[in-house]
């Protein structure tokens, strides 16, 4: 049958034009975020110069993550090849899909502690699902335009549970350092400090000495670095001066020690040793078990990993902003694009990943100008992983524990401990309440006490901000029975007694009470409510409240809940001149 097109003047072509393409009413209701990773708008204008800039950047950050990949995996309790794997598999997702520009992603040590408990507590397979549940829940937390709450996590807290982190790293690393082989490693502090004492006449003086090396290879080696600069300019500007210069410092302590171990014969164990190597292929998609009981026990590991992997992601997407001129992120970008890999990677035998501060700075210091740099870096990794597997069994265990060290040191906010004295006593409780539980008890309890403080602490310091204070009348009133108060701050749930207080203020010949509410910023149904109360109160003393100078949140409450009608419409008044004046014929009826 023959198609008709719609004449341009028909009613009917507006109406099938304008319904092509829009949203539900349902759906535009939700006011979901667009998914446009950055990547979409960094490769406009891209060119060969930006090209060689990424590159270059990418080999650099490939190489910097090749040993971290590997130590937070096997810190993690999980084979070093899982850790590769989600550094190829996550990054790439991570910078192909995120919204911020240059942010690397992949297994980050802030996890370590969390993967160690979760596989200590309910196995490999429920980490795996839990990763994967907490990708959909980062998800939808980016897909529901929430990436700035995570911003409203008080730093104090942030601090804490960081420091916390660095120190329980710091500790899991001991075990390898002092070359101590247990056969099980708790995951609580307590349980590890027994362990330690347990096994310490295992100690091995070579682990010790290369785990050293390694820490003090890694403080000097920038240093050392920064020498080529004073170098004659033949010699200074040649090809192996500059690659020997600008290779990462984790890079030349792996390969010196690594080579020292195997020439010496050394007694430590290597990732040989202890795992069999690094398989040399690609990985291969696996579907772990899945039960819906599994799930439900797994509540709050997921819920764990989907919050700091949304802090991580977002902190560190705030720090690559302050050291660029490019685009800031977008957060709920960044947060879906966290949760593609973190539901895709564990089916490849990955771990948690989220955006990493030390290989995200390395990239910005490297000259990234895209999130190509980042695709590049996970490329690097992967032709590592299927040309030079074999050679990571050679590493020895005790280097990575140096590295861990390291990394754990520069990860803690230390300075901030000796700044406590500056701040209030609520700051050093929350923070160092965080720090606390972070070490001794968990990640999960130290952010669950510490929100509840800085809630608690929050709510003790707006409620002292509310006032209350008497309005000098002076020849404005000639009537003794009229009272007039100033509400100051914010009236909610945690200032009500002061409300409450004013009936003890109020005379036996108290008419009429005026609240001038200009001074007041909000309004809560508590508040409203406590108001409610105090008319209730004075109409059984035969008296009057009128509210006046209403601004305009308090002033829609009211007239939301219908309690304009309650308070009646000649007691709510635009200034304090209308209601004295109202005060006045209320008082000489």
């Amino acid at each position: 049958m023959a198609q008709h097109p719609i004449p341009p003047n028909d009613p009917g072509a507006s109406q099938g034009r304008s319904s092509i393409g829009r949203k539900p009413a349902w759906l535009a209701a939700l006011d979901l975020a667009p998914f446009r990773p950055r990547l979409l708008d960094a490769l406009r204008g891209y060119n060969r110069e930006r090209c060689l800039s990424d590159v270059g950047a990418g080999l650099t950050v490939g190489i910097v993550a090749l040993p971290l990949a590997m130590a937070f995996a096997i810190a993690s309790g999980v084979k070093p090849e899982a850790g590769l794997f989600t550094a190829i598999i996550a990054g790439f997702l991570i910078s192909a899909l995120g919204g911020s520009a240059v942010q690397i992603g992949g297994p980050a040590g802030a996890f370590i502690v969390i993967v160690y408990g979760i596989i200590e507590r309910y196995g490999l397979a429920n980490l795996l699902i839990s990763t994967a549940l907490a990708g959909g829940l980062m998800f939808l937390l980016g897909l529901f335009r929430l990436g700035a709450l995570v911003r409203y996590i008080p730093v104090s807290i942030v601090i804490g549970f960081t420091n916390g982190i660095a120190v329980l790293i710091a500790l899991s690393q001991l075990k390898d350092l002092l070359g101590l082989s247990p056969p099980r490693m708790p995951a609580d502090f307590v349980g590890q400090i027994r362990t330690l004492w347990a096994y310490q006449d295992q100690f091995n003086p070579h682990a010790l000495a290369l785990g050293a090396l390694t820490v003090l290879g890694l403080i000097l080696w920038p240093r050392l670095a920064a020498m080529h600069r004073r170098l004659p300019m033949p010699l200074r500007d040649s090809w192996p001066v500059r690659v020997a210069a600008r290779l990462p410092g984790a890079i030349v302590t792996l390969i010196t020690l690594g080579m020292l171990t195997a020439l010496l014969e050394l007694p430590v164990a290597t990732i040989g040793t202890r795992f069999g190597g690094v398989p040399q292929a690609l990985p291969s998609l696996a579907w772990p078990d899945f039960t819906w009981d599994g799930v439900r026990q797994l509540f709050i590991p997921t819920v764990t990993i989907a919050l700091l992997g949304a802090i991580e992601s977002l902190l560190c997407a705030r720090v690559a902003d302050n050291m660029t001129d490019l685009p800031r992120h977008d957060p709920n970008q960044e947060l879906m694009a966290q949760g593609v890999a973190n539901m895709v990677t564990p089916f490849f035998g990955g771990i948690p990943a989220t955006g990493t501060i030390a290989r995200t700075v390395t990239n910005v210091r490297s000259g990234a100008t895209s999130p190509v740099a980042g695709i590049v870096h996970a490329l690097a990794l992967l032709l590592v992983v299927l040309l030079a597997a074999p050679w990571a069994s050679h590493v020895p265990l005790p280097v990575l524990s140096g590295v861990l060290l390291y990394v754990a040191w520069n990860m803690g906010e230390w300075h901030e401990f000796a700044k406590l004295r500056q701040f209030n006593y609520t700051y050093r409780i929350i923070l160092l309440g965080t720090f606390f539980l972070t070490v001794v008890f968990d990640l999960t309890v130290a952010v669950e006490v510490g929100l509840v403080l800085a809630c608690l602490f929050f709510i003790y310091r707006m409620s002292h901000l509310f006032t209350i204070e008497a309005i000098d009348l002076g020849d404005r009133s000639l009537h003794s029975g009229v009272c007039a108060w100033r509400l100051y701050g914010s009236l909610f749930f945690g200032a009500v007694g002061k409300v409450e207080q004013l009936e003890e203020q109020l005379h036996q010949d108290t008419r009429v009470v005026v609240l001038a509410l200009d001074r007041l910023i909000s309004l809560d149904t508590s508040g409203l409510d406590a108001l409610v109360q105090l008319r209730r109160t004075l109409e059984r003393r035969d008296a009057v409240l009128i509210l006046c100078e209403l601004n305009h949140q308090p002033l829609s409450l009211i007239q939301r809940s219908r309690q304009d009608v309650l308070f009646g419409l000649s007691n709510l008044q635009p200034t304090l001149e209308a209601a004295l004046s109202q005060a006045r014929r209320v008082a000489e009826r």
